[in-house]
C-alpha cells in the first residue's frame, strides 16, 4: 500500500501588477480542489511586479502539476518554493482582548512576554500586535484566550529566501 505524504507548501509567485491576475491564480488552485490556507498580496522592489506568498497542504506530485499550471499563466513570472530551513517566514496578527483596569498588567507582561506590542488602549480592551511565526502567533492567543479575546485579525504568511538572492528577475 503507497501512501503519498501530504505537507504544507509555501510557494513564492513573481507576477505582473494588473487586474485579474490573483483571481487566475487563486482559481487555478479552486478548480483543482485545494483550499488555499494563505494568501498575502503585495508590492515587490520593481513597480510593475506583485508577490503572492500562497501557503496550500497538497500531495506532493499534484503540486508539480500546479507549479507548472502556474507557470503556464501569461503574468506569471516566477515560482519559488520556500523551504522551512531556507526560508524566513512571518504572520501579522492584531488582537484586541478584554483587559480592564484588574487585568490590564497581566495582559500587557504576557504581551511582553512575546515580544508583541499594544498598539491601541481603551478603557475595556488592548490592541496587541504581534509577528512571528504561526506557532508563536498560536502560543500568543492561548495566552490571551482567559482574559477573553474580541477580535483577531491575521495576514496571510509573508515568506523570503535566506542569503543573498531573491526571486526578483532583477
Amino acid at each position: 500500500m503507497t501512501t503519498t505524504a501530504r505537507r504544507t507548501h509555501t510557494l513564492s509567485v513573481l507576477v505582473e501588477d494588473k487586474p485579474g491576475v490573483l483571481a487566475r491564480v487563486a482559481s487555478l488552485f479552486s478548480r483543482r480542489g485545494y483550499n488555499i490556507q494563505s494568501l498575502a498580496v503585495g508590492a515587490t522592489e520593481q513597480k510593475d511586479l506583485s508577490r503572492m506568498t500562497i501557503v496550500v497542504d497538497v500531495e506532493d506530485s499534484p503540486l508539480e502539476q500546479i507549479t507548472k499550471q502556474l507557470n503556464k499563466l501569461v503574468n506569471v513570472i516566477k515560482i519559488v518554493e520556500q523551504e522551512d530551513a531556507n526560508s524566513v517566514s512571518r504572520e501579522l496578527a492584531l488582537i484586541k482582548v478584554r483587559a480592564d483596569a484588574a487585568s490590564r498588567g497581566q495582559v500587557i507582561e504576557a504581551v511582553n512576554l512575546f515580544r508583541a506590542k499594544v498598539v491601541d488602549v481603551s478603557n475595556e480592551s488592548l490592541t496587541v500586535e504581534a509577528t512571528g511565526t504561526q506557532e508563536k502567533i498560536e502560543a500568543l492567543l492561548r495566552v490571551l484566550e482567559p482574559y477573553g479575546i474580541r477580535e483577531i485579525v491575521q495576514s496571510g504568511v509573508v515568506s523570503l529566501a535566506r542569503g543573498p538572492r531573491g526571486i526578483s528577475t532583477k
